[in-house]
């Protein structure tokens, strides 16, 4: 016969206290965005940008913080490209846009499309397209307008709704997938 002290746990035991720890503190996360579940100890992102030759390979985050410099970079990186004008991306949009990648499973690149509009350049892109909102989160540095090489535009659509932190717009016949931190919502086919 086997005999336990009160003092001994068992690998099961722990991980049941473990499984309770969670389910308690799970209503303290509830709100937390679902984005986060792909985001990781470190955050990455890799993009792109055809407008402008520029690539960005970056950790922005690790283990719980944001890293200035690399924020700043990315900022920069998303800026107006018509006329220059550097606006701060929302982090929680970041946060999607590597969240997304993740799921992805993918080294690929994004190919930045639109990030932060100034507004003229919004001014001018509603003159000429139906598809522009007067007041486009990309004015508020709180959107981004992506594609990637070997991805479709129902699979990214998918991977950043699957975040469930944001609005996301398909856009196949341009094939691109809109990606914001705004509420959430989908649209496009």
């Amino acid at each position: 016969m086997t005999t336990t002290s009160a003092s001994s746990i068992s690998r099961r035991g722990l991980l049941g206290a473990f499984a309770a720890t969670a389910l308690t503190a799970a209503p303290t996360y509830s709100n937390a965005a679902g984005f986060l579940r792909g985001g990781g100890d470190i955050r990455r992102l890799r993009m792109y940008s055809g407008r402008t030759g520029e690539s960005i390979d970056t950790i922005y985050w690790i283990e719980g913080q944001y890293i200035g410099e690399a924020i700043n970079e990315i900022n920069r990186f998303c800026r107006d490209w018509r006329n220059g004008q550097v606006l701060q991306i929302d982090t929680r949009t970041v946060d999607i846009i590597a969240a997304t990648q993740n799921l992805l499973e993918t080294e690929q690149p994004y190919t930045l499309i639109s990030g932060y509009r100034s507004p003229q350049t919004n001014a001018m892109l509603r003159a000429n397209s139906s598809g522009v909102a007067r007041n486009s989160l990309h004015l508020q540095g709180k959107a981004v307008d992506l594609r990637m090489q070997g991805r479709s535009v129902n699979q990214m659509a998918r991977a950043a709704a699957a975040c469930r932190a944001g609005g996301v717009g398909r856009y196949s016949g341009s094939n691109f997938v809109h990606m914001d931190c705004g509420p959430v919502r989908a649209w496009g086919s």
